[in-house]
């Protein structure tokens, strides 16, 4: 049994992607309803977001969506999630999908999603948390962006530990195999601060 209730998914709203990416992102979705974990996400109807959510919705799993209000507003909302949490900007969003999170992944995704793995991983490095981050590198996706943490790291921009503070792994069997596996986070609940 998994110590990680809850997942905090980043990965793309675009739905103009290679069908690997849909359907890991489907995968993902029914694969986390299968294991009792929850999921919490972007709170989008479209995109991976969309598919995602939409799996472990059909799979019977808890899907909590949260999404800024001008996101709600123009209709991108998933209508059927279990909770769906409308905050005010994206900073509150990043701030509630992190509170309500026992682990991250980061399938596929976009400028946001590099934007909120980058600050998920930049926290660790602070000592802000210790929760499991797991990079799902469907087809090789990210490769570019570990060529360049090692390039960061060849340049001393960043410590050669930098590479502990996540996980690769190649698709979305891995991830929940993974999250079955994480450890007991060093810090306490109460000590988790951004």
């Amino acid at each position: 049994m998994s110590r990680v209730k809850r997942l905090c998914v980043y990965c793309g709203s675009s739905g103009r992607v290679a069908e690997e990416y849909r359907e890991a992102a489907r995968r993902t979705g029914t694969l986390l309803a299968k294991a009792g974990i929850e999921l919490v996400y972007g709170g989008g109807r479209v995109g991976l977001m969309g598919l995602m959510a939409d799996a472990a919705i059909a799979a019977g799993g808890r899907v909590i969506g949260i999404i800024p209000d001008f996101l709600h507003t123009r209709e991108v909302a998933h209508p059927s999630v279990s909770e769906l949490i409308v905050v005010s900007s994206m900073h509150e969003r990043k701030q509630r999908m992190f509170e309500l999170s026992d682990a991250f992944a980061i399938l596929p995704g976009g400028l946001g999603t590099l934007d909120e793995a980058f600050e998920c991983l930049t926290w660790r490095q602070l000592g802000l948390h210790d929760e499991p981050i797991l990079l799902v590198d469907v087809g090789g996706y990210w490769a570019p962006l570990l060529e360049l943490i090692d390039r960061v790291i060849e340049a001393g921009f960043a410590r050669p530990k930098t590479r502990v503070l996540f996980e690769v792994v190649p698709d979305p069997e891995a991830l929940v195999a993974a999250l079955k596996d994480a450890p007991e986070p060093a810090l306490a609940p109460a000590t988790r601060r951004v």
